[in-house]
């Protein structure tokens, strides 16, 4: 067999990326692997955003790797303590010499004949390719060049400044301004209470209300834990702590949902019913929880912004842009020096790249997901992601896991090759059902890989689940096609972008 560049390709230098690669260096050692970042700089997400306030949404004893300690008091982070854990793993594990900054995948070619994939990557040099045996897409799942903007009419007749949080101007100053910030979501609920601080007035404009949970910045009994338990044995039990109280919570939702609907209503109502008279209007989803992610509000410092009237809550559709800024649709004006535009993401499959297996293109939207972690059909690639109900980094250190074992596995028994095959019969049992219901996830949902009805085409957003699919199941368990050489893959209608290519191949 030809002899790649590497053994493994890493794409992504961001949360997800440094953390499989520290589980490569560590339970693959022999396997030699570079990681391609786009960015001149590493951190993903955490250091693509920027706007003031940026923090995340979730718990960062659990949102931390298993393998590294969060040694921050704060569970609900900033962003550039985050960034900086990242940094920091990179530095202790031998990391950053792996990665290529300013390396942009655009193709992934597969050649079933010499069991390799061969990247056509742009550079600060120029075009040029690299071979690897296996792909390990750390990619994200959202464009980070573009956010979404919604239809809204009279964008440029708004004479003052328009600002997405995806691109945010470092030299912006918000000081004794007007700000209003269309948007529900995390980043919207982010904002408010941040700008609040300094701008004269912020308006938070929605035209949908969510789920808004006031939580402590600090995890006082996980505090205690890591003092009484320094290191590692600490921040396991805190992690497990969080894990099964999520655990619980969800099967709270599934059980009795009208009472958790009730419950999470109820928890906005004491904070605001007798500051913010109308605030069942703003805090009243029309769905259910866990349909969309449910904001967290540290402190709740959101809640303190709207008691004091720093901030005010407008629910309703946006009629146009003005000159001096909003018109809703019942008639109200608002005016505004800043428009923020929190309104979403733009997703993607695979950071964008095309792929293709001999000559066939993949088209994303015709994919079956396979556990959770690879696709229909293609061959030595392994996606990481992480949940929409619970943090990001729970699935990503599973997925990292189960990868090395497969890698491990794959050089014990000499294969070359491993696919998840799947043919009419499996593409005929698609899920059609929708359990999330975020605005940019059902803008792009017919482009984005399928659901199957039956295992291993069947995944959950669910950490229990996948710790006994991924970290105690076998890899050799059946459903993967292992092979010593490359062997052809025979796409099946459902999934062909191309039958030209598809019978020449036949």
């Amino acid at each position: 067999m030809t002899n790649p560049d590497h053994d493994v390709i890493i794409i992504g230098a961001g949360l997800s990326g440094i953390g499989v690669a520290r589980y490569l260096k560590v339970e693959c050692p022999d396997k030699d692997f570079a990681i391609l970042e786009t960015k001149p700089r590493m951190g993903g997400t955490w250091d693509l955003f920027r706007y003031p306030g940026i923090r995340s949404d979730s718990d960062m004893h659990t949102m931390g790797y298993a393998f590294k300690p969060w040694k921050n008091a704060k569970a609900i982070s900033d962003g550039g303590s985050i960034l900086n854990y990242v940094k920091e793993t990179s530095r202790e594990y031998g990391i950053d010499d792996h990665i290529l900054y300013e390396h942009k995948v655009q193709r992934a070619d597969y050649d079933t004949s010499t069991a390799l994939w061969t990247l056509t990557v742009e550079t600060p040099e120029g075009t040029k390719t690299m071979t690897a045996r296996f792909i390990l897409s750390c990619a994200g799942y959202y464009r980070h060049d573009e956010g979404y903007l919604p239809d809204i009419p009279g964008y440029d007749s708004f004479k003052g400044q328009l600002v997405h949080p995806q691109f945010w101007p470092e030299d912006l100053d918000h000081a004794g301004k007007k700000v209003a910030i269309i948007g529900s979501g995390a980043t919207a609920v982010t904002l408010t209470p941040t700008l609040a601080e300094k701008a004269a007035h912020v308006w938070q404009i929605q035209r949908t209300p969510t789920y808004v949970i006031n939580r402590p910045a600090k995890d006082r009994i996980g505090n205690i834990l890591k003092t009484i338990f320094p290191g590692k044995l600490g921040y396991w039990l805190t992690r497990w702590k969080i894990i099964w109280a999520g655990r619980l919570r969800r099967k709270k939702f599934v059980s009795d949902i009208k009472g958790m609907k009730k419950l999470l209503i109820g928890g906005v109502g004491k904070e605001l019913a007798q500051d913010v008279p109308d605030w069942q209007d703003h805090f009243t989803p029309p769905y259910w929880p866990g349909q969309q992610r449910i904001c967290v509000v540290p402190d709740g410092d959101m809640f303190e912004t709207l008691r004091q009237k720093k901030a005010t809550m407008v629910t309703g559709e946006i009629e146009t842009f003005t000159e001096t800024g909003l018109r809703m649709q019942d008639g109200t004006e608002i005016e505004a020096d800043i428009i923020v535009t929190a309104t979403g993401l733009v997703l993607e499959t695979l950071g964008g790249a095309q792929y293709a297996v001999d000559g066939q293109d993949v088209d994303p939207g015709k994919l079956l997901v396979y556990k959770g972690f690879m696709y229909s059909n293609m061959p030595n690639l392994i996606y990481v992601t992480g949940y929409t109900n619970a943090s990001w980094t729970l699935k990503v250190d599973l997925v990292a896991e189960y990868a090395c074992r497969l890698l491990k596995h794959m050089g014990e028994k000499g294969y070359v090759q491993a696919v998840p095959r799947a043919g009419s019969e499996d593409f005929a049992t698609i899920s059609t059902a929708i359990k999330f219901t975020s605005g940019y996830f059902l803008r792009v949902r017919d482009r984005l890989p399928k659901h199957g009805t039956a295992f291993p085409w069947v995944h959950e957003q669910e950490y229990f689940w996948d710790r006994k699919t991924l970290k105690r199941g076998k890899v050799d368990d059946g459903s993967l096609d292992f092979s010593t050489e490359g062997k052809a893959v025979v796409f099946p209608p459902e999934q062909r972008c191309d039958d030209t290519v598809e019978m020449a191949a036949e």
